[in-house]
C-alpha cells in the first residue's frame, strides 16, 4: 500500500493561469509588430518520393507577412514553376508530382523570409532530401567453406540509403537467424560466428534491408555455409556435452578481436546523442565480453549493455562522458583487451537565446546571443534577413560581440535581427524583432473570473498585460490598500503573484494594477479554497490464489461542492472493467483471478480541481511457468545429466519437478514419468535403459499446481543388450475344458533394451517329468489344446530380443481348463433356527468329481407357498453360497409362515454341478410389521381421533393391536395408558382430559409370537386462543345454515347409499372373481388387483364378534414379510458371511408380484372381511 504524489494540476479552465516566468512578452496582435517565424520544417528534411512535397513555413506579425523563398542561397520563383505553390496566408510551399515530375529535381537548401513593413524573420536553411531505397546488386555468391571452431563474418553491405535502412538476418525461408553470445549481428548489419559448429550448415543466411519511407525489405541472396569438420555426424549427444568442442575434435583457442581491429581505436560522438561501443570476438570456447572505463565507473544512470554485453550504448552524452573505455574477451584459455578513445564534441546550443525586444521611444535595451559547442561556434549578426555589416547605419546601435546594445532608441529602430552560430558541427538561428512602442496598460484577459485552488497547496496567480514602457504590477486583497509581497506572498518580476501555502483565510477578491507613465489598468479574481481530496483508506497489499475472490477498498473524502471521480488504473494504465470485476463506489473486486490480473493497482480520486491516488499490488500465486532450455550432457550408455532452467514460479516456490520420457518404438507420442526431483535442482542425472530412444521434458509442480509440459528435449538411444527381466504376472488357466491359456503382461520399451522382442513360451504337465514344449511367441498369450481336464502345468516364460535371451524366468503353476462337477452334496440336513432363519449342514463330495477348483456349495431355495390360505407366493428361486471346504451355514431373511424347498449343488470354476435331493421345511409365525396410514385427528377440544390400516406384513395370524399413550405438557408428563384392540378394529375415539395437554401414541400390531414394530404419532397443538375456535365454530355453523351446502350434504348421501345398495348385492352372491387359471402364472401389469388368483367373499353373517382372534378355519390371510432375500433384491447375487448369513444393507423392497398378492382376501376368514372393507 502507497500514497502516490499526484501530478501538479494544471487548472486549464481558469483565467489565471500557472504559466512559467521566463516566458516572452508577447505583443497582442491588434498591434504593430515585426514578422515571428511559428512554424517550420525541420533542417534535414528527408521526404517520400510518392508523396507531394510539403516544406512548411507559418508566421506571424502585423500587418500579415508576406513570404518569398530562396533555394541553394538563390531566389526561388515559384511562379515559374507550376508544380509549386504557396498556401494562402501562409509560406509553406507544395510541390505537386500528380501531373508528373521527378521529385529528386527539387533537392536542395531552403529558407523561408517573412517579411513586413517592420521588418523581415528568416526560418532554418531547411535541407530537402528525397528518401532512396534502392536494389540490391545481383550477385552470385559461392558457398562459404569453413573449417568447424573457426570464426567467420558473413558481410551485408547493404545499398545506401536514405534514410539508412533496418538490417536484419533470416534464411531464405524467412526464418529468423537465432542470436546468441555465439552467433550475433554487429551494429554495421555483418553477422558475427565467433566460431561455427556444424549444426551452423542446417539453414542458409539472408542479409534483409528494411526502408523506412517505402515500407518495403529487400532480401540479398542467401549465403551457404560448407563447414569442414572431424566428426561428420551431427550427433545429437555432442551438441550439448559439456566439453562440446573438444568431444567434436575442435581445438580451443584464445579470443581475438573481429571487431575492432587491433588492441586500440577512437570514437568522436557529438554532445546530446547516444555512443555506442561495440567488441566482437572470436575464440573457442566463445569469450565473454566485460567493459570498463578508464579511471572510473560507467554511468550507471545511462550506460546499458546490449546484443549479449558485446555492445555498451550511452545516453545523452555530455563532455563528462570522454575518456578511455575498454572491452575485454576471455575464455578459459585467456583474455585479450581493446581501448577506444571517446572524444565528445558539440554543435551549437544555447546559452543566452536573444528574445524579443520591446522599448518606448527614447529607452535602451539589448539583444544578446550566447552559445557553445566543440569546438567554440562563431556568432554572426544579420538585420531583416542581411549582415549587419550591410546595413545602413544606425547611431543608436552598437555592437559588441555575441550583443547589440540600444540607446535612445526611436520609432525608426523596429526590425527583426538573426544571430546565427555555427561550427563545423551544425548552426543555431534565432530571429529577435526590437519595437518600439507607446501604449498605456492594458489587460489581455477576460474580468472577474472566478479560481478555486485546493487548501494547503502552492498556488500562483498570474495577471497577463501589456504596456509599454513596461508597467509595474502591484496586488491588492479585498480592496485593501497595502501591497501584497512578503510573508506567505511572493511577487515576480513578470508580476504573478505566488501564495507559497493556501489556507482558508487566503479566500477573498484579489486585485492586479498595471501602472506605467501613460496610464494604468486593473483586473480582479475571486479567489476559493476548497478541501483537498484525500483517500483515507488505502487499498493493501494482497496474496491471492488463482480462482479466488479479491476486493480493494478505496474510501474518499472530498469537498463537497466538486464532484468526484474515482477510477483505477492497472500497472499505471486505465483499467478496463471487464464481466469479472466490480467497481463500487468505495472498492473494487475482482472474481475468479488469474494469473492476468497481477500487478500494481491504483486508485484514483480525482475532482477538476485535484486528485489523491493510492497503489497496492496484487500477487497471483499462479501454477508455474514452464520449464525451458532442456540440455542433455554427461551423455553415458545407461545415464544422462538433464538440464533444464526454471520457469517463472508465479510466486509461489517450485516443490517439485517430474521428469517424463516417450520414446518412438512401442508408444510413440505418449509420456511417461521417469522420476521426481526437488524444486531446489535444475540439473539431475536420469537412468536410462538400452535400446530406447529417449525425449525428455519437465514440469514443475508448486502449491497452486503443474506447469505445462516443458518443449522437449533432443533425443538420446542408448545402446541395445540383451533382457535383463522376463514378463509379469503369468498365468496359465483354461478357457475350455481341454485347453489351457498362457498369458502374462507384455513388457514395456523400457526393459525391452533391443529389436525384435518375443517371448519364449515353455510348458510341461506337473510332476511328470516330461520333456518341455515351448514355442516363440510375439504377442501376449498362448493357447495349449488338447488338455486333460484341470492337470497342473509348469509354465515358463522368457523374454528374448536380438541381442539375446533374458534370465532364467521363474516356474509358474497353472491349470489346464474345468468340467462341471459330477456330485451333489449328500445327506443335506435342515434346521429351524427362528420364522427367517435356518441352518444347513452336508457331506462333502469326493475331490475328483469336482472336475475343477472349488468355488462353493451353493443352496437354491424358493417359496413354495404361505400357510395363509390362498395368498398368491412368487416362487423366484433365491441362492446362498457356501465358499471353500465349508460343510454347514445359514440361510437368512426369509418368510415367516411360509413354506419353502430347497436344492444344493457344488460349483467350480466352469459352473453349477447336479442338484441335490430337493428339502422342504416351514417357517414359523413372526411378529407383524407396524400399522400402516396411522393418523391422529382432533375435530374438537374434547376428543381424539385415531385411524390405522392393517400392517403390510402380518407374518402370522393377527389378534390384535395395542396402543400405548400418555399425556405431556412441556417437560410434564403424565401417566402412561394401554388400550388393546381387536384385530379387526381399526378406530379409536379418546376422550381428552384437559383442554391443554397433548398426547404421544404408539402403536402396533401382535400375533402370537408378540408385538411387532410400533408406529408412533403425536396430538396436534391446542390452538392459542379460544377466540379463533369459538370463530371456526360459528362459521362452520353459517355454512351449515346455507342452501347451497344442505342440497350438496344430501346429493353426496344420496351418492354413498347407492354405492352400499350394490356392494351389498355383490356380497350376497357369494361368488368368485376368476382372475387367472393357475397360481403359478404371473399376472400382467393390466390387471393389477386380481392378480392373487380367486377371492371368496362370505356374508356379513359369518363374521365372528369382535374380539375373536382366529378364524373358523383357523388361518388369517397374511401378508408377505420384508424378511426375505426376494424382498431385499438380493438373488443370485447375495453375499454371505461365513455362517451363510446375509450380507449387505437391509433395504425395504418389495417384489412388486407379491405386494401386489397381498390383496387377496379369504371368505371364510372373518379378518379378511374386515380387511375387504377396511
Amino acid at each position: 500500500m502507497a500514497r502516490q504524489q499526484p501530478p501538479p494540476w494544471v487548472h486549464t479552465t481558469f483565467l489565471f493561469c500557472l504559466l512559467s516566468l521566463s516566458g516572452a512578452i508577447e505583443i497582442p496582435m491588434d498591434l504593430s509588430q515585426p514578422p515571428t517565424i511559428t512554424k517550420q520544417s525541420v533542417k534535414d528534411h528527408i521526404v517520400d518520393p510518392r508523396d507531394n512535397i510539403l516544406i512548411e513555413c507559418e508566421a506571424k506579425g502585423n500587418p500579415a507577412p508576406s513570404f518569398h523563398w530562396t533555394r541553394n542561397s538563390r531566389f526561388f520563383n515559384i511562379a515559374k514553376d507550376p508544380r509549386v505553390s504557396m498556401r494562402r496566408r501562409s509560406g509553406t510551399l507544395v510541390i505537386d508530382f500528380r501531373s508528373g515530375g521527378r521529385p529528386e529535381e527539387y533537392e536542395g537548401e531552403y529558407q523561408c523570409f517573412a517579411r513586413n513593413k517592420f521588418g523581415t524573420a528568416l526560418s532554418n536553411r531547411i535541407r530537402l532530401q528525397v528518401s532512396k531505397s534502392p536494389l540490391w546488386p545481383k550477385e552470385n555468391l559461392d558457398p562459404v567453406v569453413v573449417q568447424e571452431g573457426a570464426p567467420l563474418t558473413l558481410q551485408c553491405n547493404p545499398p545506401p540509403g536514405l534514410p539508412s535502412p533496418v538490417i536484419f538476418w533470416m534464411s531464405s525461408s524467412m526464418e529468423p537467424i537465432t542470436q546468441d553470445k555465439r552467433v550475433s549481428q554487429g551494429h554495421n548489419g555483418d553477422l558475427y560466428f565467433s566460431n561455427v559448429m556444424l549444426q551452423d550448415m542446417q539453414t542458409d543466411y539472408s542479409c534483409n534491408a528494411r526502408f523506412h519511407f517505402t515500407h518495403t525489405i529487400q532480401q540479398k541472396n542467401p549465403f551457404n555455409l560448407k563447414v569442414l569438420t572431424n566428426h561428420p555426424y551431427n550427433d545429437s549427444s555432442l551438441r550439448n556435452h559439456p566439453d562440446m568442442y573438444s568431444a567434436r575434435g575442435v581445438a580451443e583457442r584464445t579470443p581475438s578481436f573481429m571487431y575492432p581491429q587491433g588492441t586500440a581505436s577512437s570514437q568522436m560522438v557529438l554532445r546530446g546523442t547516444d555512443l555506442l561501443l561495440e567488441c566482437i570476438a572470436s575464440g573457442v570456447p566463445t569469450p565473454d565480453i566485460a567493459w570498463y572505463k578508464k579511471g572510473g565507473d560507467l554511468p550507471s544512470d545511462k550506460a546499458k549493455f546490449e546484443n549479449f554485453n558485446k555492445a555498451l550504448r550511452i545516453t545523452n552524452v555530455s563532455e563528462e562522458d570522454s575518456g578511455e573505455y575498454f572491452c575485454l574477451a576471455s575464455n578459459k584459455m585467456g583474455s585479450i583487451r581493446h581501448t577506444i578513445s571517446v572524444r565528445v564534441k558539440a554543435a551549437p546550443y544555447w546559452l543566452d537565446e536573444p528574445k524579443n525586444l520591446i522599448l518606448a521611444p527614447g529607452e535602451d535595451g539589448r539583444l544578446v546571443c550566447r552559445a557553445n559547442g566543440n569546438p567554440k561556434p562563431t556568432v554572426q549578426w544579420m538585420v531583416n534577413g542581411e549582415p549587419l555589416q550591410s546595413a545602413p547605419p544606425n547611431p543608436n546601435r552598437e555592437v559588441a560581440g555575441d550583443t547589440i546594445i540600444f540607446r535612445d532608441t526611436q520609432i525608426s529602430s523596429r526590425a527583426v535581427y538573426q544571430c546565427n552560430t555555427s561550427n563545423e558541427h551544425g548552426y543555431l538561428l534565432a530571429n529577435a524583432f526590437v519595437s518600439v512602442l507607446d501604449v498605456p496598460p492594458r489587460m489581455l484577459s477576460p474580468r472577474n473570473q472566478l479560481m478555486r485552488v485546493i487548501l494547503y497547496n502552492r498556488t500562483r496567480l498570474d495577471c497577463p498585460f501589456f504596456g509599454s514602457p513596461i508597467p509595474t504590477l502591484r496586488w491588492f486583497k479585498n480592496g485593501q490598500g497595502s501591497n501584497l509581497d512578503g510573508g506567505n506572498y511572493h511577487v515576480y518580476e513578470n508580476g504573478s503573484l505566488e501564495i507559497k501555502m493556501i489556507r482558508k483565510e487566503d479566500q477573498g477578491i484579489y486585485t492586479c494594477v498595471a501602472t506605467n507613465i501613460l496610464g494604468k489598468a486593473e483586473n480582479q479574481v475571486r479567489l476559493e479554497v476548497k478541501d483537498p481530496t484525500r483517500i483515507y483508506r488505502m487499498p493493501e497489499d494482497q496474496v491471492s490464489k488463482r480462482g479466488t475472490t479479491v476486493q480493494l477498498e478505496c474510501r474518499v473524502k472530498h469537498d463537497p461542492s466538486l464532484k468526484l471521480t474515482v477510477s483505477w488504473l492497472k500497472d499505471d494504465e486505465p483499467l478496463y472493467i471487464g464481466n469479472r470485476m466490480k467497481k463500487e463506489e468505495d472498492s473494487l473486486t475482482i472474481f475468479g483471478v488469474a494469473e492476468r490480473d497481477q500487478g500494481s493497482y491504483t486508485c484514483v480520486a480525482s475532482t477538476e480541481l485535484d486528485q489523491d491516488l493510492a497503489k497496492a499490488y496484487l500477487t497471483v500465486l499462479g501454477r508455474p511457468d514452464r520449464p525451458r532450455d532442456l540440455e542433455l550432457t554427461d551423455l553415458a550408455e545407461r545415464s544422462v545429466r538433464l538440464t533444464w532452467i526454471p520457469g517463472d514460479d508465479n510466486n509461489s516456490p517450485i516443490t517439485d519437478y517430474v521428469v517424463q520420457f516417450e520414446e518412438d518404438q512401442f508408444q510413440p507420442g505418449v509420456w511417461h514419468d521417469h522420476s521426481k526431483f526437488p524444486g531446489s535442482v535444475n540439473s539431475a542425472v536420469l537412468q536410462l535403459s538400452p535400446y530406447v530412444n529417449y525425449q525428455f521434458r519437465v514440469i514443475a509442480i508448486n502449491e497452486v499446481g503443474s506447469s505445462h509440459p516443458s518443449l522437449p528435449s533432443e533425443r538420446y538411444r542408448t545402446s541395445g543388450a540383451p533382457p535383463e527381466s522376463n514378463p509379469s504376472d503369468v498365468k496359465g488357466e483354461g478357457t475350455r475344458k481341454n485347453n489351457m491359456e498362457i498369458t502374462w503382461t507384455p513388457m514395456n520399451a523400457t526393459s525391452a533394451f533391443g529389436p525384435n522382442l518375443r517371448y519364449i513360451v515353455k510348458w510341461r504337465r506337473r510332476e511328470t517329468r516330461e520333456t518341455w514344449n515351448n514355442v516363440t511367441v510375439w504377442g501376449s498369450r498362448y493357447v495349449v489344446g488338447q488338455t486333460p481336464v484341470y492337470v497342473p502345468y509348469e509354465i515358463r516364460v522368457q523374454a528374448e530380443n536380438d541381442f539375446g535371451k533374458g534370465p532364467e524366468p521363474d516356474t509358474v503353476i497353472g491349470y489346464s481348463g474345468e468340467d462341471y462337477p459330477r456330485a451333489a452334496p449328500t445327506d443335506v440336513k435342515i434346521r429351524v433356527l427362528n420364522s427367517t432363519a435356518i441352518s444347513l449342514q452336508w457331506n462333502r463330495v469326493y475331490s475328483d468329481t469336482v472336475q475343477g477348483q472349488l468355488r462353493e456349495y451353493r443352496a437354491y431355495y424358493w417359496r413354495e407357498s404361505s400357510l395363509l390360505k390362498s395368498l398368491w407366493v412368487s416362487q423366484k428361486r433365491q441362492q446362498a453360497g457356501f465358499p471353500g471346504e465349508r460343510l454347514r451355514g445359514v440361510v437368512s431373511r426369509l418368510f415367516p409362515y411360509s413354506n419353502y424347498k430347497l436344492e444344493m449343488v457344488v460349483v467350480n470354476g466352469r459352473g453349477d454341478g447336479p442338484r441335490s435331493e430337493t428339502k422342504e421345511f416351514t417357517t414359523p409365525e413372526g411378529v407383524p410389521s407396524a400399522p400402516r396410514r396411522f393418523r391422529v385427528r382432533q375435530p374438537n377440544l374434547e376428543t381424539i381421533n385415531l385411524e390405522w390400516d392393517h400392517p403390510e406384513h402380518p407374518n402370522g395370524i393377527l389378534i390384535g393391536y395395542t396402543l400405548k399413550y400418555v399425556a405431556f405438557n412441556g417437560t410434564k408428563v403424565g401417566k402412561q395408558i394401554v388400550e388393546n384392540f381387536s384385530p379387526n378394529q381399526t378406530k379409536f375415539t379418546m376422550q381428552r382430559a384437559d383442554p391443554v395437554s397433548r398426547y404421544r401414541f404408539s402403536l402396533s400390531a401382535r400375533t402370537q409370537v408378540g408385538s411387532g414394530e410400533a408406529v408412533t404419532e403425536e396430538s396436534p397443538a391446542p390452538p392459542n386462543e379460544a377466540a379463533p375456535t369459538a370463530a371456526y365454530t360459528n362459521n362452520q355453523a353459517d355454512i351449515a345454515t346455507q342452501g347451497w351446502f344442505i342440497g350438496l350434504m344430501c346429493a353426496v348421501a344420496l351418492l354413498v347409499l347407492i354405492l352400499l345398495i350394490v356392494c351389498f348385492i355383490k356380497r350376497s352372491r357369494g361368488g368368485k372373481y376368476p382372475v387367472r387359471e393357475k397360481k403359478d402364472v404371473p399376472l400382467g401389469p393390466e390387471d393389477p388387483k386380481e392378480e392373487d388368483g380367486s377371492f371368496d367373499y362370505s356374508d356379513e353373517d359369518n363374521k365372528p364378534l369382535q374380539g375373536s382372534q382366529t378364524s373358523l378355519d383357523g388361518t388369517i390371510k397374511q401378508q408377505e414379510s420384508d424378511d426375505s432375500l426376494v424382498d431385499y433384491g438380493e438373488g443370485g447375487e447375495g453375499q454371505f458371511n461365513e455362517d451363510g448369513s446375509f450380507i449387505g444393507q437391509y433395504t425395504v423392497k418389495k417384489d412388486k408380484e407379491e405386494t401386489e398378492g397381498n390383496e387377496s382376501s379369504e371368505a371364510t376368514s372373518p379378518v379378511n372381511a374386515i380387511y375387504s372393507l377396511a
